[in-house]
């Protein structure tokens, strides 16, 4: 009966962690904050600039989100709400907020891990990049890169490769 116990007692303590830390973001072992954010425009359409360590990572969204960003980054208010600032206005509504994001590129397209708390619960939810990033401005909540990302997909780039949206 002691060893029953013992083994249910040694399961609880192994496994219970890890099915409620599964729900946690993976953060790459070597991580970099996200320093700076623009948004620009180039021939490819919208860019956002992720900044850090010298370096910038592209990532292209559509209009919509760029406007977002822009907003959020300006701290500009449009005459109708975009959906990022819904989503915003909901959380922090009922007491949430956006703690981080981490974006991971996987197959040549990037993606984002939004982690969201409300009332002491986290959760993380899988996301575009572009839309994890905009709600992580909109809360001023860091946006994070793996180090391997920053290296792999970082350029430095020339002030003037990219003109302003």
């Amino acid at each position: 009966m002691i060893r029953v116990i013992l083994f249910a007692l040694c399961v609880f303590v192994i496994v219970v962690p890890v099915a409620l830390a599964s729900d946690l973001p993976v953060v790459p072992p070597q991580s970099v904050v996200i320093s700076d954010v623009k948004v620009r425009i180039s021939d490819q359409g919208p860019v956002v600039l992720l900044q850090a360590e010298g370096k910038t990572i592209l990532i292209f969204v559509d209009v919509t989100v760029a406007l977002s960003i822009q907003g959020a980054l300006n701290g500009e208010k449009l005459s109708r709400p975009l959906t990022h600032d819904l989503v915003h206005t909901i959380l922090d509504a009922y007491g949430g907020t956006v703690t981080q994001t981490i974006i991971t590129l996987k197959a040549g397209t990037y993606y984002g891990a939004l982690t969201v708390t409300m009332k002491g619960d986290t959760k993380v939810f899988d996301s575009r990049s572009s839309d994890s990033i905009a709600l992580a401005i909109h809360f001023k909540a860091p946006i994070i890169v793996g180090r391997d990302l920053l290296d792999s997909a970082g350029r430095v780039l020339e002030k003037s490769q990219q003109e302003e949206l």
